[in-house]
C-alpha cells in the first residue's frame, strides 16, 4: 500500500513557503498551507491543489487548534518551519546595534525562536508517530557565528541584531531537538538571500533556487543527516 507524505509548512501563503509547497505538491505530497491570514492561506491552496490551516505561531491557542486539525485530517510527516520576521526600520535596513531595543528582539524571537519551540511541540506527538519523520528549521547564513565574524565578507558587513540572533537560537535549536529525538531527521537550512518580502525584495535569489535546500531536506529519508546546517551546497560552519 503507497502511503502520502504529509507536510505542514509555517508561513506558506506566499514567498519561500509558497514555493515549497508548490514543490512538494508536485512530488506528491499532501501539503497543509499554515498562513496567519486564514483567507490568505485557502487562496495559496487552492493555487496549489494544498490543504490550508490557520496558522500564527505567535498564539498558543492558533497552533493547538492547528495541530488538532492536522491531527483529525490524519497526521503528520514532515514540519517545515518557515515562519519568520525581521527587525527592519525606515528605509528596509535592519536595525543595527545602536539602535537596537529589547522590545524589537522580543518581538522578533516571538516568531523565530518562540514560534519555533511553539510549534514544534505541538507537532511533535503527530510526527512520533510517522514512519519517516522530518523536520526543518528555516534558518539564515547569517546565523554562522562563523561567517559573521569573518572579515571583509558580505556576512561580516550586516549590521542587524535581532534577526541574525535569532537564526542562531535556531540552529541550537535544531541540534538540541535532534538530539532528544534521534529517530527523526531534524536541520536547520540557508536558503540564500532570496527575493521576498522579509527582505523588501532586495535579494538576489529566486524563490526557485532558495527553495530548492528546504525542498531536499523536507524529502529526506530516515538514513538522512540531523542535526545539521546545510545551504544548497552542503554542510555550513556553526
Amino acid at each position: 500500500m503507497t502511503t502520502t507524505t504529509t507536510t505542514l509548512i509555517t508561513g506558506a501563503n506566499k514567498g519561500l513557503g509558497y514555493e515549497t509547497a508548490r514543490r512538494l505538491v508536485a512530488a506528491g505530497h499532501t501539503v497543509f498551507i499554515g498562513s496567519r491570514d486564514a483567507e490568505r492561506g485557502r487562496r495559496a491552496a487552492a493555487e496549489l491543489g494544498a490543504r490550508t490551516v490557520r496558522l500564527d505561531v505567535t498564539d498558543d491557542a492558533s497552533v493547538r487548534d492547528a495541530a488538532q486539525a492536522v491531527a483529525a485530517a490524519g497526521g503528520l510527516d514532515v514540519l517545515i518551519n518557515n515562519a519568520g520576521i525581521a527587525d527592519r526600520a525606515a528605509g528596509n535596513a535592519e536595525v543595527g546595534a545602536a539602535e537596537v531595543t529589547a522590545d524589537s528582539v522580543r518581538t522578533t524571537f516571538e516568531t523565530n525562536v518562540f514560534g519555533v519551540v511553539r510549534v514544534t511541540r505541538a507537532f511533535l506527538p503527530l510526527l512520533a508517530r510517522s514512519a519517516a519523520p522530518v523536520v526543518v528549521n528555516v534558518s539564515s547564513g547569517l546565523a554562522s557565528l562563523n561567517r559573521v565574524s569573518a572579515p571583509g565578507t558580505p556576512t561580516y558587513a550586516y549590521p542587524g541584531v535581532a534577526y541574525p540572533a535569532s537564526k542562531a537560537a535556531v540552529n541550537m535549536l535544531t541540534v538540541q531537538y535532534a538530539k532528544a529525538f534521534p529517530n527523526m531527521r531534524i536541520n536547520a537550512v540557508e536558503p540564500g538571500f532570496t527575493k521576498t518580502d522579509l527582505n523588501g525584495n532586495t535579494g538576489v535569489q529566486t524563490v526557485e533556487e532558495g527553495a530548492e535546500i528546504i525542498v531536499r531536506m523536507a524529502r529526506l529519508g530516515p538514513d538522512g543527516p540531523t542535526g545539521g546546517y546545510f545551504d544548497a551546497e552542503g554542510p555550513l560552519p556553526w
